[in-house]
């Protein structure tokens, strides 16, 4: 694989790729799917799994030709059968519903979601004013504001600040959806802050290292790109928001796309350089397929842009580890995804 600065002189230009990294699954989708992967090998049929494990299309369908069911809600479980919970998180509702009709439940919550959770819980114990920054219906703000409902208000943009009304000013804190624009986040903060002075920050950062990275990378090779594309799903907060970051940090034009099909001739027309990343939940496989397909319209140059190194990893869930033992299969970590060595450029 060729590793170069996304700078190059003109004259010397020829019709290339930027490819991102990091990009594509972060740990905990990666934990998810493996943990549906694992459940359906070790319990057999059916294994449930409440909404899309994680948002992307190609998952959910290979994960239903492999045996999973895709509910809605618990009340579509059989009492008494395996439900898996999305990456994404669900409230204590949800939870208590599973308990009453007597549900097996495998917790595949991303940790950096149970961790925004645990903030909820512990402010509205002391009794704080909650500004939940996220998308009003993402299954992620349904869960957390689910922890704390009395206590949660949902910001979904800096233009929403104004509609903002507290018991008490002096004690707003503020959370957020993992998976949001970092940019767009601190400008709501910034505006909340100047509405609520005393505004408490989250203990730590919400917005997941994962997200960041992959807007990290995308605004280094945006400014050199005349167009950018983006593998991943329309539900996919984290790749929607992807296409936002590259548009304001410079490139001419980018789509997101879930697959290879959707990129259209014309987006291709009289550009010379195409920037490629891909959503946390995308699989490396369909950004090779874009990459091929790129390479087939004479986009033959790979050149990665790399700005951060990822090797964290989490421990499969606890109920599934537990299965797993039962079942004499020494659990492991997830590994992380293998990639495909590019050609040398």
């Amino acid at each position: 694989m060729s590793v170069t600065s996304p700078e190059r002189p003109a004259e010397t230009q020829t019709k290339r790729v930027l490819l991102a990294a990091p990009r594509g699954y972060c740990a905990g989708v990666d934990r998810a799917v493996i943990a549906v992967e694992k459940a359906l090998e070790t319990y057999g049929t059916p294994v449930y799994v409440r909404k899309e494990i994680v948002h992307n299309k190609h998952v959910v369908e290979t994960l239903r030709e492999r045996g999973a069911i895709f509910v809605n809600e618990t009340d579509e479980v059989p009492e008494g059968g395996r439900l898996v919970f999305s990456a994404h998180g669900v409230s204590p509702a949800v939870r208590a519903s599973a308990v009453a009709r007597s549900l097996d439940t495998i917790d595949a919550t991303c940790p950096l979601v149970t961790k925004v959770h645990k903030e909820a819980v512990r402010f509205a114990k002391d009794d704080y004013d909650i500004l939940l920054i996220g998308h009003t219906g993402h299954e992620e703000v349904e869960g957390t504001a689910g922890e704390a409902p009395e206590h949660v208000q949902v910001v979904n943009s800096p233009d929403d600040v104004d509609q903002v009304v507290v018991r008490d000013p002096e004690k707003v804190v503020w959370i957020s959806q993992t998976t949001l624009s970092v940019d767009e986040t601190m400008e709501t903060v910034r505006r909340l802050r100047q509405k609520f002075p005393t505004l408490q920050d989250p203990p730590s950062d919400d917005i997941c290292y994962a997200t960041q990275n992959r807007q990290v990378a995308v605004k280094k090779l945006a400014p050199e790109c005349d167009l950018v594309i983006v593998v991943g799903s329309a539900n996919s907060s984290n790749s929607v928001r992807l296409v936002e970051v590259a548009l304001q940090a410079g490139a001419t034009a980018s789509y997101r796309v879930d697959r290879k099909t959707e990129i259209r001739d014309e987006w291709l027309e009289g550009v010379t350089t195409v920037g490629v990343t891909s959503g946390a939940s995308v699989p490396e496989i369909l950004v090779e397929d874009v990459l091929a397909h790129l390479a087939d319209h004479g986009f033959g140059t790979v050149d990665e842009v790399r700005t951060a190194t990822e090797d964290l990893m989490f421990s499969l869930p606890r109920e599934l580890r537990a299965g797993l033992k039962a079942a004499g299969e020494e659990p492991k970590r997830p590994r992380r995804e293998e990639r495909t060595e590019l050609p040398q450029a």
